[in-house]
């Protein structure tokens, strides 16, 4: 998969990452990948249902990956933290 089709979900509204999957999709990329951590995976799953349902139903979901990832808090002296991800990967 190239780094290139990936998509990264933060803070933006909804609709910038869709459209930034259409436009992945419209380039002739054959899969886009979506990731989040933390609060932003409902908005990932958001993102791939909006793109899948109401753009481009031809759109299938390939895969879906769960993990977490261990975070440096601001403060060094405090201890690593835990923060769920999510990756879905699209595919026309």
């Amino acid at each position: 998969m190239s780094e290139a089709n990936m998509v990264l979900i933060g803070k933006k509204p909804t609709m910038n990452y869709v459209l930034a999957c259409i436009t992945f999709f419209n380039g002739g990329a054959k899969e886009v990948n979506i990731k989040a951590r933390g609060k932003a995976i409902s908005k990932a799953i958001d993102v791939a249902e909006v793109v899948r349902r109401n753009f481009l139903p031809g759109v299938k979901v390939k895969a879906i990956t769960i993990g977490t990832d261990q975070v440096q808090p601001h403060d060094e002296s405090a201890q690593l933290s835990n923060v769920s991800t999510i990756e879905i990967t699209l595919r026309r």
